[in-house]
């Protein structure tokens, strides 16, 4: 198998690491061939607090990845998330160079970098500049104005930025598991990559992702991602409410939550009865399945609320005509869907990942699509390497390359 076909994803998240191992084919289509897991225990809330046992996950879930795939893998691109993520959108403006007024490639680039040029706090790094639509002498929508004839050119962009703390602590965790990072990938972009359709994002739409210790936004329209955000709250607080409103082991309510779980009191009969453990393992109670919704109710609510925050603060002030679309390991919890509908007055639903090929029955659930989005980012990026690598050798090539790495 080719080097260059061979493509790793590498999703390090609250609860687990994931590995997944692709070939890239036509068009940018990924086959996955292999797939690696481990329980993650340096992580919180999405941030890493231990660099030696996020390490440690990411060796194991790696060394999986390449028993499974055949192929030994010595970089990755790596998923980011935690509360330190936001964005902001910017403007950028440039003169077209050509004396026949033609827009290059060039120019592309130049107008990119002018975006780029904010006030940003010391503490934070740039992770994504994402051009939203190109502007050429007044006229707007534009998707690509290279070869276009114009004088002004402008663009308007979506910078996703991080702190530079968080940031250096992901590098380091997976350098210290003997890989190199191809690129960083904001994880709610990548979610969104897998799960979204292209009319949703047309449309508009905001996907959500409820991971174990955050959830992650990315609002989407005309095509491209208008805001982010990350709360810090996920399917972790529910085990715990669980654990403590039942007087039973964490391992215990996370097994109740995803089997017997549900965000509805209203959707449970009183007499659907369950028997789980004590603390203490000596005894083994019966509790309604009601008891339980009732439990997991509230703290679902407090993260649909903060989500009608977030969504407030991004300056859209009707509903959204793709509505919401949640993804993550506990979208799954039964009854979220009209619960959502309900709160926050769109349309809902539960993504999985799409266009997907290989062994694709080990990854086909809504907890594998961040995973899957960073390895459709990372196919998207070795296609538009292997384009470029066809042009003709300079400076402008290079700076090429050098744009593309900083857009994804």
């Amino acid at each position: 198998m080719p080097k260059k076909n061979v493509i790793v994803s590498l999703d390090i998240g609250t609860s687990k690491v994931v590995a997944i191992v692709g070939e890239v084919e036509f068009e940018g289509y990924v086959n996955v061939i292999g797939v690696g897991e481990c329980a993650s225990t340096g992580l919180r809330k999405g941030t890493i607090v231990d660099i030696e046992n996020t390490a440690r996950s990411i060796e194991k879930a790696v060394e999986k990845a390449e028993q499974m795939s055949g192929v030994q893998i010595s970089s990755a691109y790596v998923g980011i998330t935690g509360p330190h993520i936001n964005s902001i959108n910017n403007r950028g403006v440039v003169a077209v160079a050509s004396l026949d007024k033609e827009i290059s490639s060039e120019d592309a680039i130049r107008v990119l970098q002018a975006a780029k040029v904010i006030a940003l706090p010391v503490d934070r790094k740039i992770i994504h500049i994402i051009p939203r639509e190109y502007i050429v002498d007044g006229y707007d929508g534009i998707v690509d104005p290279v070869g276009m004839s114009g004088s002004r050119l402008e663009v308007e962009t979506n910078i996703i930025t991080g702190a530079s703390t968080s940031i250096q602590n992901t590098l380091k965790s997976v350098h210290r598991a003997g890989l190199q990072v191809d690129s960083l990938v904001y994880n709610a972009l990548a979610s969104a990559e897998a799960v979204l359709l292209p009319a949703e994002k047309e449309l508009g739409a905001l996907l959500v992702d409820i991971g174990a210790g955050t959830t992650e936004l990315a609002m989407y329209e005309h095509g491209t991602i208008t805001y982010s955000a990350v709360i810090p709250l996920g399917g972790d607080h529910i085990t715990s409410d669980l654990a403590v409103g039942l007087r039973t082991p964490i391992m215990e309510a996370e097994k109740v939550k995803k089997e017997e779980g549900c965000v509805l009191q209203s959707l449970m009969p009183e007499e659907n009865y369950i028997e789980i453990p004590n603390v203490g393992g000596n005894e083994v109670r019966r509790v309604s399945r009601k008891l339980v919704a009732s439990i997991i109710e509230p703290r679902m609510q407090e993260i649909l609320s903060l989500i009608h925050t977030e969504f407030n603060k991004s300056g859209y002030n009707t509903s959204l005509p793709g509505g919401i679309v949640f993804t993550g390991g506990s979208s799954q919890i039964e009854g979220l869907v009209p619960l959502a509908a309900n709160y926050l007055d769109m349309p809902a639903r539960v993504g999985a990942p799409r266009n997907i090929g290989g062994i694709s029955d080990m990854v086909n659930s809504p907890s594998y699509a961040t995973a899957l989005g960073i390895l459709a980012f990372g196919a998207r990026n070795s296609a538009a390497m292997e384009t470029a690598s066809t042009a003709p050798l300079g400076s402008i090539f290079q700076r090429f390359i050098s744009w593309f790495k900083e857009v994804f």
